[in-house]
């Protein structure tokens, strides 16, 4: 799993600098920009309530592979397109949406599977997942940014595809428990199940809440961040920095985390989103990029340290056999909003202007990491002393 996720995410470093220049070089809109990650996101949201019920019932392994398979097919495609110059704006959206949607099946089914696969060490195997991102993508925007600058964006896109198919081939090698044989249910049935653990559960649905309304601010970065890199900060070497930077700061905090166990695991993780909104409010300036690029790296480690302990959380509180859907409910609510983020940002920054767009969003962001720690169960909620193979 790690070597798959390793891969994985080496490829998908390369996407942010590839995607944005493969979209502003074809027509120079930040709103097109917005569409094509938006319409990824939106096909992610749409598929992650399935993925989740799917996993939980036939196996998380196989979803996992099967969607990495259709995530190589997608790349590949578009890769091409662009390599031989006919590939458009609307091509690129279709391509994205392809990976979105089997990202939906992804992401539920990994969460279901790391606790089979980690045991006890589930916040190491965690941590040592987000560090896989992480060294995934310190090396990917430069790549991105490198085969940007020498070839084009396709080139950099074919790199992506290739890595799926890496991952499918390690995760072939994953073994885990035979399923026990349980009855069959209908697909609703399952998923009302899902939603009840999350309902009885306030820090759940809180966090996923505030994660909602935090994502869509968030699509202010890697959109409006672009532009204002490919405007007054140099380009795309500027933009891959940054995000490299970013990457850095992902690996910090999972290095952290290796030996790290807060007492107060989900308070931990929200105040250390309080950094998330220092790149848009440094970006409206524009600050230099170096300066710009501390930031990202702060907002990385505070980004990273939030999702280990809350993925966590989630594993060792939510019974085994309702992992997947659970998860694939905190996927959903956390990304409902986005790709509405993304459409609008591009709007909302030619009515008022880019920096002031960044300045906007960057407050905004900090405000929500104080609601969501002034929640009681949020701030008390302790990590769960009992096994992992156990019901809680």
């Amino acid at each position: 799993m790690f070597g798959a996720a390793l891969a994985s995410e080496l490829g998908d470093g390369v996407i942010p600098v590839a995607l944005a220049f493969a979209v502003l070089d074809l027509t120079g809109s930040p709103t097109d920009l917005g569409i094509v990650l938006g319409a990824r996101t939106l096909a992610l949201v749409a598929a992650l309530l399935i993925g989740g019920v799917l996993a939980d019932r036939i196996g998380q392994r196989a979803v996992m592979i099967g969607a990495e398979l259709v995530r190589l097919a997608g790349q590949a495609t578009i890769g091409v397109l662009l390599v031989t110059h006919v590939g458009t704006v609307w091509e690129i959206a279709a391509s994205q949406a392809l990976l979105g949607a089997a990202s939906g099946f992804f992401n539920p089914a990994s969460s279901g599977l790391l606790p089979a696969v980690a045991g006890e060490h589930l916040q190491e195997a965690n941590a040592l997942r987000g560090m896989a991102m992480a060294g995934g993508n310190i090396i990917g925007p430069l790549i991105g940014a490198a085969l940007v600058l020498a070839a084009g964006p396709g080139e950099a896109l074919l790199l992506d595809a290739a890595s799926y198919g890496v991952s499918a081939l390690l995760l072939s090698r994953v073994t885990v428990q035979r399923r026990e044989a349980v009855a069959a249910r209908s697909f609703l049935s399952e998923l009302r199940e899902g939603f009840a653990e999350v309902r009885s559960r306030t820090w759940v649905w809180t966090t996923v809440v505030t994660a909602s309304l935090s994502n869509a601010l968030a699509a202010s970065f890697p959109v409006l961040g672009a532009v204002v890199a490919k405007r007054e900060l140099g380009g795309a070497g500027a933009w891959g920095a940054i995000l490299t930077a970013q990457a850095v700061g992902f690996l910090i905090g999972g290095t952290t985390l290796l030996r790290l166990k807060p007492r107060r695991p989900l308070l931990v993780g929200t105040l250390a989103c309080a950094t998330a909104g220092l790149p848009p409010v440094l970006l409206a300036a524009p600050a230099p990029v170096a300066v710009i690029a501390v930031a990202a790296g702060l907002a990385g480690i505070g980004a990273m340290v939030f999702n280990t302990l809350w993925e966590t959380t989630l594993q060792q509180h939510v019974p085994v056999q309702a992992r997947s859907r659970v998860s694939s409910y905190d996927w959903f609510g956390s990304l409902a909003i986005q790709p509405l983020g993304y459409v609008l940002i591009g709007p909302l920054a030619g009515a008022v202007g880019v920096s002031t767009a960044l300045y906007v969003c960057g407050a905004l962001e900090f405000a929500l990491v104080v609601a969501l720690a002034s929640v009681r169960d949020v701030r008390t909620l302790p990590p769960l002393p009992v096994p992992l193979g156990r019901v809680p």
